[in-house]
């Protein structure tokens, strides 16, 4: 199906796994450690399996880094929940066809602004929770023409779909980084 401003909506799934001019090289990666699936069970399944890894580190194991310039767990899981609402954010704008070319951001002053360690890593795992809850609403409540649209984030065009592919893959990098490194 072809939209009104000619743009091609996918004929299967306007969720699946987005090709690779709908986003930036670089979140390839992210993008490709999501497996097959529909996109929505996986966000889903994944907060479960994250939130079982973060029970893992108990006491003030939310402190740990495993090398001195390295973030904390706190601040790892923090910066995971700030990265998803700064995706889904700009999701929400595209999704609404608003093509205001939208800034990056610096993830190290996000973490230093963030004041993660005055706080227990269950509330910053139960604030993850909530802004992952918050995402799958969203992606669930748009249109097929929504999903496909495009904006400019950051110097980079992102197609809707992609920046949930990007959400999830974000969120796996770091909870494999936290299994390899922190545990």
């Amino acid at each position: 199906m072809v939209t009104s401003t000619g743009s091609r909506i996918a004929e299967s799934n306007p969720l699946a796994r987005p090709a690779t001019d709908e986003y930036a090289p670089y979140y390839a990666r992210y993008i490709q450690a999501v497996p097959d699936g529909e996109i929505l069970m996986l966000l889903r399944d994944q907060l479960a399996e994250t939130e079982a890894l973060l029970r893992e580190f108990r006491g003030d194991r939310g402190d740990h880094r495993y090398a001195p310039d390295k973030w904390s767990v706190k601040e790892v899981v923090g910066h995971v929940a700030d990265t998803e609402r700064i995706f889904a954010y700009r999701a929400l704008r595209f999704a609404r066809g608003d093509r205001t070319s939208l800034p990056g951001y610096e993830q190290d002053d996000f973490v230093r602004g963030g004041n993660f360690a005055a706080r227990a890593l269950p509330e910053i795992a139960g604030e993850l929770r909530s802004v992952r809850m918050a995402s799958i609403t969203l992606f669930a409540g748009l249109s097929e023409e929504a999903l496909v649209r495009r904006g400019p984030a950051n110097n980079v065009e992102f197609s809707v779909r992609a920046l949930a592919w990007i959400i999830a893959g974000h969120e796996r990098h770091h909870a494999k980084i936290l299994r390899e490194r922190y545990l």
